[in-house]
């Protein structure tokens, strides 16, 4: 699977699970590294980078803000074979 069309499945998905969300796409050309996707719920925030399988390659400073954005508040690297951990770490710290 594409990673595009992962990250489209994954947007639908989180719609569903986390009604009244909203998520973001992020520009990468304005921030180089920053992750794919914010997500907004209940007055909390988390960022997502998107990829399509665990050896997908990262991009210089991925790790840096991924790393850095989960110490304010969630980010996550994500992914079609870390995805349930993910969202029950997502759950979580949305308090669900």
């Amino acid at each position: 699977m594409k990673e595009r069309d992962y990250q489209a499945s994954l947007i639908k998905r989180l719609n569903k699970r986390y009604k009244d969300c909203l998520i973001m796409k992020n520009d990468s050309g304005y921030i180089q590294g920053i992750p794919d996707l914010t997500v907004l719920y209940n007055g909390l925030w988390a960022m997502l980078e998107v990829k399509a399988n665990s050896e997908a390659h990262t991009q210089p400073n991925q790790d840096y803000y991924v790393d850095r954005l989960d110490t304010m508040s969630f980010a996550a690297y994500i992914h079609p074979d870390n995805e349930s951990e993910v969202i029950r770490l997502l759950d979580q710290h949305f308090g669900r």
